[in-house]
Parts: C-alpha cells; sequence; structure tokens
C-alpha cells in the first residue's frame, strides 16, 4: 500500500494510492475524498474476499468500503480523533491492532476478530483485538502520536489499555489491574497490560477512553 501521510502527528490525513486493478479496505467513514475513477463498495460483516470476518459487539453491525479502480486513483482518508497514522508493513507476521486504530489494508491482508481474548483486552464496549495476518500493509490510526517502545528479553512494561495500538503475535502479555481496588476506584486507573519482552509495542499518547470520560463530567447535570 501506497501512503502519503500529511499533517502528522497531529491531524494525520492520508492519500492511498489505488493503483489500475487494485483496491483497498477502508474503515466505513473514514474517507475524507478521493480522485480517479475510483468506485466504493460497502459491505456488512464476513466475505469481504475472506479478508475481512468480524464478530459483533453488542449487536453493533461493523461495514467496510472497499475501494477499487480500474485506471488508478487515490483515496484521502482521515481517523476520527485528532492523532497520527503510520503504516504497518506484515510481511507475513500477524500483528494485534487494537479495533478503534485500524483505518485501512490492503486486500491481501486478514483481518480476524475470532481467536481467544478478542473481547476481553480492554474490558470495554466497542474496543477488541484484530489479528491482522497476511502479506500487506494496514493503517494504523491514534488519538495523539504513535510512539513505540522496544522491549529486550525479560523486560517487562506496563501500559494502560486505552494506550495500546498494536503489537505483534508471540510477545507475551497480560492483562491486570493497575492496582489495588482503592487505586482503581479512587485512582481512576483501570486495566493496564504488563507485556514481556522481547518485542516492540506501539502506544498513543492520549486515551479515548479518557476523553469520553472528560466529556461526560461536562455534560449539562453532570458537574458537582
Amino acid at each position: 500500500m501506497h501512503v502519503e501521510i500529511e499533517a502528522a502527528p497531529a491531524y494525520a490525513y492520508g492519500r492511498i494510492a489505488v493503483g489500475p486493478g487494485r483496491e483497498v479496505k477502508v474503515e466505513a467513514g473514514a474517507m475524507a475524498s478521493m480522485t480517479g475513477d475510483v468506485q466504493i463498495e460497502t459491505k456488512a460483516t464476513g466475505g469481504l474476499m475472506g479478508g475481512l470476518k468480524r464478530s459483533v459487539l453488542g449487536g453493533e453491525s461493523f461495514f467496510v468500503n472497499t475501494f477499487r479502480s480500474q485506471e488508478g486513483g487515490h483515496v484521502a482518508v482521515a481517523a476520527k480523533l485528532p492523532g497520527d497514522l503510520r503504516l504497518l508493513p506484515l510481511e507475513g507476521r500477524t500483528w494485534f491492532v487494537q479495533s478503534g486504530s485500524w483505518i485501512a489494508s490492503d486486500p491481501e491482508v486478514d483481518v480476524d476478530t475470532k481467536w481467544g481474548g478478542a473481547k476481553t483486552f480492554f474490558g470495554g464496549e466497542g474496543l477488541f483485538l484484530l489479528k491482522c495476518s497476511g502479506q500487506g500493509d494496514v493503517l494504523v490510526s491514534s488519538y495523539g502520536a504513535i510512539t513505540t517502545v522496544d522491549l529486550p528479553a525479560g523486560q517487562s512494561y506496563v501500559i494502560d489499555t486505552g494506550h495500546v495500538v498494536a503489537f505483534p503475535e508471540g510477545m507475551e502479555y497480560g492483562v491486570e489491574k493497575a492496582g489495588s481496588w482503592k487505586s482503581t476506584i479512587l485512582g481512576a486507573e483501570g486495566l493496564v497490560v504488563r507485556f514481556q519482552g522481547p518485542g516492540t509495542v506501539w502506544l498513543q499518547t492520549r486515551s479515548p477512553q479518557d476523553l469520553v470520560g472528560w466529556l461526560k463530567t461536562q455534560m449539562p447535570g453532570q458537574r458537582s
């Protein structure tokens, strides 16, 4: 996938080239503009050339747009929240990507949610892990900037679940409380992920859950 990323890392905007006879899968609603003879097809969960399999959480349907072109064109994408875009080349490897961070991928990439742990990683509605594998690329978005942490063998690193973007299959991790129940309730710290090296973790500098929590306090009737 050839992507030109502009205005990163605060308000990243990605222009994806759709070559003649090629196509790209994009999160529904992420398209900002397009040029050329690009055509769009929207499909729900399942099918999609065997490439995208989505389990439905809480009865919410998931739709993916397929952009294809006969002569060549471009599709520009933007994430819902201000932040970064980064290309993740799979090169035959498997990566786990937070569902809210997947924004586009090559048709050769298989995106699967039907594996153990997909629904329970984040402990919140609407967030789960996507298992991405194949030879293509995945375009990943974030809230805030994307930064990486390279862990050598035996070293551990703790990250709040709301800041996790992606990590490779085979990397050891465990989901746990940030501290005692008192810390969880009074200290506003929820679930964290303890990663164990070797491996590389991608994380975002802002948490969407924290944004939602702050917005709730600003709504009429919610202020103390």
